[in-house]
């Protein structure tokens, strides 16, 4: 037990000594590279000791993340996988072959790098990003999967010099810092792309098109489109799994994928994983298509992955989907309207930077709310949630905690019935933190 305290206390030390943009938001940024390079250095300049691919993009970092993560496992590669942020313990943000860091190595790192911490004041997204690739350095990693936190341009994560860069999509989120036109956070996230390194692009948009194109030419760096190299055809799904017939447009031959990853979405995460590995076959690795089938179809067994149109049950129907931009609420609610069900029940909580009236615009007004917001400074008061949902036709009621409002919901459910719980990475984590499935 005395471990587990330590950790606690450490983890505590981080959460508040340092600024931290989920519970505070913008105020937690700092926005130059100064303090990671700073860090890194510090630390001997792990980010220069193990192989590299660096994510960015508004939606769908985590799912090809994963995806890709899992086929490099699945072919015996020790592989290690940042993402942020964490659904229910810090260390998933770092693992190594699926597996979060130990506790005591984050005890250690912060006990041995405290003085550091006092003497430069990064952010927490600053120090979780040097203590990740320290673990990668230390585990002599074959390749490391990083997600950008925010952006890209500026991402603590943007010191590296990865082997590919990959940004899934460009939509609407963070306006406040990114900028309020596609192109403009198009340009923000093409700051990832680096000399002579190639780069695919997961979704083409007439608006960012330019953008990618200038950064690709500027900076030598060979340019994939996904949707150019791949189509996909659904054929089938079911509680599980999807289907898709996959045609590779260059060579023209088809590939069956099943996979366990289950939103409507994840074909576009798809064809970026596919272009990336036969990317990552051309750099040197081995990862033959049967392998990425192969992983492809357990991706959440194999990584971990967790939030993504997750069944936590089959019946009566519980989802979760940590969707919180309009781009990828309109996803979800598209796959959520084919359910085909007696009643349908949402819990929903979104945090405060948000566009919640056009968040809220994609959702249906036939299904019963139940408003709840996630135990950070960051999160919408359920209250002022409710008020916006009811100007558009909205209707629910208000809980004090993502954990009472459901518990309200499933109480209310019966066997014909569907829960989606969504509209923040927060409110699925505490939800999957406690949830009690029976």
């Amino acid at each position: 037990m005395g471990n587990t305290s330590v950790y606690q206390e450490t983890l505590n030390y981080l959460f508040e000594r340092l600024p931290m943009f989920s519970r505070i938001g913008k105020a937690a940024l700092k926005p130059d590279l100064t303090n990671t390079i700073k860090l890194c250095e510090a630390l001997g300049n792990p980010q220069n000791e193990f192989k590299s691919i660096h994510l960015a993009g508004t939606n769908g970092k985590g799912s090809t993340s994963h995806a890709l993560t899992a086929i490099f496992q699945k072919n015996g590669y020790t592989t290690g996988l940042y993402t942020s942020p964490h659904l229910i313990d810090f260390r998933e943000r770092i693992r190594i072959n699926g597996m979060p860091v130990s506790q005591q190595w984050v005890v250690d790192f912060v006990a041995k790098t405290k003085p550091l911490i006092e003497e430069i004041n990064p952010s927490f997204f600053e120090i979780t990003v040097a203590m990740a690739f320290l673990a990668f350095a230390e585990a002599k990693v074959d390749i490391a999967i990083i997600e950008t936190g925010l952006g890209g341009r500026l991402d603590s994560t943007n010191i590296i010099t990865p082997l590919l860069s990959i940004i899934t999509n460009i939509s609407y989120d963070h306006k406040d810092l990114l900028g309020e036109t596609l192109a403009q956070i198009a340009s923000e996230k093409a700051g990832i792309i680096k000399p002579n390194v190639p780069v695919i692009i997961g979704e083409q948009n007439d608006e960012t098109e330019r953008v990618f194109f200038e950064h690709s030419v500027q900076h030598n760096s060979p340019l994939f489109y996904a949707q150019s190299h791949w189509d996909m055809v659904r054929i089938k799904q079911d509680g599980r799994y999807q289907y898709y017939k996959a045609v590779d447009r260059v060579k023209q031959q088809m590939v069956d994928i099943r996979t366990d990853l289950s939103g409507n979405y994840q074909a576009h995460n798809i064809k970026t994983v596919l272009t990336a590995t036969e990317q990552l076959n051309f750099l040197g690795f081995h990862l033959p298509m049967e392998n990425t089938v192969a992983a492809l179809a357990d991706v959440k067994g194999i990584t971990g992955l967790m939030g993504r149109w997750d069944w936590l049950q089959e019946k009566p129907i519980i989802i979760c989907d940590v969707a919180h931009n309009p781009a990828g609420l309109t996803e979800i609610m598209a796959q959520w309207k084919q359910i085909k069900v007696n009643k349908k029940h949402i819990v929903l909580g979104f945090v405060k930077d948000k566009d919640v009236k056009e968040a809220l615009s994609h959702f249906p007004k036939d299904a019963t709310f139940y408003f709840c917001n996630a135990q950070i400074q960051r999160a919408l008061p359920a209250s002022e949630l409710k008020q916006i949902a009811a100007e558009i036709g909205l209707n629910g009621t208000v809980y004090g905690t993502a954990h009472d409002a459901f518990n309200a919901a499933k109480a209310a459910l019966t066997a014909d019935d569907a829960l989606l719980v969504t509209g923040s990475f927060f409110i699925v984590g505490e939800i999957l933190e406690t949830a009690n499935l029976s």
